[in-house]
């Protein structure tokens, strides 16, 4: 995994009742990282060196059902509720039960939304990078362009027919996604998607992946009203402008949801922010956290 990965700590927490591989890297505060679908920890392997380096202590989990994490059987078991249960206990134990840094991408960011609406006193500050509020995301869902943005959520309701096609040629429809929808051309290098098939080639792990989709469905979707009470901490929400899956409206109206919010926007990046555009990032990051 490179040379900046090998000062890497990998452990192991029981949070929530469920197993969770971790890995840790530096000293100081500390600061979660949550990853999205369909990735694993490894989709900060550029921040975390940064961090590192700026004094701070990156701890980057599998979340439940991915890679070596613990997968436990059936969809209910992938409701957004048991997620950030999860979440919260991991902060408490990094932690050691004081508010910390979270930073977090996709479905990550859904989870973290969550964590920092319903544990205000977890999340001292709160990194968003592509993934929409969910009072946003329910109000745009229901908008065509939108809808057609997110074919793919329902497609993944149905049952076994999604673990098939995503999987099938060795994961080739999502290689064809990591090697066409970045701006950069090596945002994903040869290595970077072997491990990615590789995690979720692991008994379970894709099932897992898309139960949090199914999961989601079957409880209904939340109502806004769901969302009225708003995240306390410093947010800072990264947007990549060409993000083939989520639609620019979401940014908008967000000042009563978040209030202490900034949002800065890269016009040369996709939804794959972080490996798209790793120093912006790194650098606006570092900076939010500082400040």
């Amino acid at each position: 995994m490179g040379k900046t990965m090998l000062e890497l700590s990998h452990r192991e927490a029981v949070v929530n009742g469920v197993r969770l591989h971790y890995v840790e890297a530096g000293v100081g505060p500390p600061v979660l990282l949550l990853h999205g679908f369909p990735e694993f920890w490894y989709s900060w392997r550029h921040q975390i060196p940064a961090l590192v380096a700026a004094g701070f202590r990156a701890v980057a989990p599998d979340l439940r059902g991915y890679n070596l994490s613990e997968k436990p059987l059936g969809v209910e078991n992938y409701r957004v509720d048991h997620i950030v249960a999860d979440v919260a206990d991991l902060l408490r134990h990094a932690a050691q039960r004081r508010a910390a840094v979270v930073v977090a991408h996709d479905w990550g960011g859904a989870v973290a939304w969550a964590v920092a609406m319903r544990h205000p006193e977890l999340v001292e500050r709160l990194v968003i990078l592509n993934a929409p509020h969910p009072a946003a995301f329910v109000r745009e869902l229901r908008t065509p362009a939108q809808l057609w943005k997110s074919w793919y959520i329902f497609f993944f309701q149905l049952p076994r027919l999604p673990e098939w096609w995503l999987s099938r040629r060795n994961f080739a429809y999502l290689e064809r996604a990591w090697r066409r929808d970045p701006i950069r051309p090596d945002a994903f290098t040869e290595e970077d998607i072997r491990l990615y098939k590789e995690a979720l080639a692991q008994p379970g792990a894709l099932t897992a992946a898309l139960n949090y989709y199914r999961a989601t469905f079957r409880a209904g979707l939340p109502r806004r009203r769901d969302y009225v009470q708003p995240v306390t901490a410093p947010t800072l929400l990264i947007w990549g402008e060409r993000d083939s899956y989520l639609g620019p409206r979401l940014l908008q109206g967000l000042e009563p949801w978040v209030p202490k919010l900034r949002i800065e926007r890269l016009p040369n990046a996709s939804h794959w922010v972080q490996a798209d555009c790793p120093e912006v990032v790194n650098r606006l990051l570092i900076e939010f956290l500082r400040s």
